[in-house]
């Protein structure tokens, strides 16, 4: 594997290898000197064309205690405000010595146009592309479910676990990847949202599909996935407005309260507090949403290490 494009590039093996390797970085997070000296001498750069706070910083923790250097690139500000192509920035890029790029991307398949392409020669991950897909993410969600639920000394797969994701699945790649992987580890995946935010190709990528809410969360599942409105993806036509959604699609403290105390509360942030997803749910102990930023740091040292650490040992 050069790449991590989608969730579609891993096996349910490989999958399994990165989520058991992100168990072993999370050692080396919580040592006093956060530094392994894999990828010393390497360099990453952070290229993204939307705004981001996890996922960048993520990243940049990420191959900074693996020792790498790191560039961050923001188009705001860069020659890609005066017209720079896709292409001539990364080759700028890699004429200045940057051996992997962390591409987010505004536009579904940029970062398979990179990675595909006679004119890069640099490991890509994607950090996000339109609404196609988040893989990384996919991954640190199944390592806080597979810890959360099942226990810190599982290192299995998610045989038996329900999962509902629910939101706007439409414009969400994090859902399109979560979908992929889950089934891949042998989950039962749902989603529950509007008509209007559920895409006609669902069924192609999850067990169930509720329309109602109520109904879904009445069928007892052990993790509870809200997702965010995309509101920069969509116009009106989508949804009345957001007291409507709220009303209908939010876990607001009446929906929450309902639950068993069991199951697990995640959101892939940002959060819209009082529109997805109420206060009370997300600081909630049954909440995981910040267990989910603290496995990203551990999930994606994995992938970095598996891309670049590795690649150096076969050549």
């Amino acid at each position: 594997m050069k790449h991590l494009l989608s969730i579609n590039d891993l096996s349910k093996e490989s999958a399994l290898d990165l989520l058991n390797l992100a168990v072993e970085m999370q050692q080396v997070n919580t040592r006093d000197i956060k530094k392994l000296p894999a990828l010393t001498g390497r360099t990453v750069a952070n290229l993204f064309f939307e705004d981001s706070t996890r996922t960048r910083i993520s990243f940049e923790l990420a191959a900074r205690r693996l020792s790498a250097d790191v560039i961050n690139f923001s188009a705001k500000g860069s020659s890609v405000s005066k017209g720079e192509s896709l292409k001539d920035t990364v080759q700028t890029l890699e004429a200045m010595g940057v051996e992997a790029l962390i591409v987010r991307h505004n536009h579904s398949g940029a970062v398979n146009t990179i990675a595909n392409s006679d004119w890069s020669k640099a490991v890509v991950i994607n950090a996000g592309d339109g609404t196609h897909e988040h893989p990384t993410q996919a991954l640190l969600d199944s390592l806080t479910i597979r810890q959360r639920v099942s226990g810190l000394e599982n290192k299995g797969d998610l045989s038996g676990l329900r999962i509902l994701i629910v939101g706007d699945i439409l414009h969400s790649r994090v859902a399109r990847s979560n979908l992929l992987l889950l089934r891949k580890l042998g989950a039962t995946a749902a989603v529950s949202a509007p008509p209007t935010l559920i895409p006609s190709t669902i069924a192609n990528y999850c067990d169930e599909v509720y329309f109602d809410l109520d109904e879904a969360l009445s069928n007892k599942f052990d993790v509870v996935m809200m997702l965010r409105i995309q509101s920069e993806r969509m116009n009106s036509a989508f949804m009345p407005n957001s007291s409507e959604y709220s009303f209908g699609w939010g876990l607001g403290d009446t929906r929450f309260s309902k639950l068993s105390k069991d199951t697990l509360i995640m959101h892939p942030g940002p959060m819209n507090r009082g529109l997805e997803i109420s206060s009370k749910a997300a600081d909630s102990e049954q909440s995981a949403i910040l267990d989910q930023v603290t496995n990203g740091v551990a999930v994606r040292m994995a992938v970095l290490y598996k891309l670049l650490a590795q690649e150096k040992k076969n050549d």
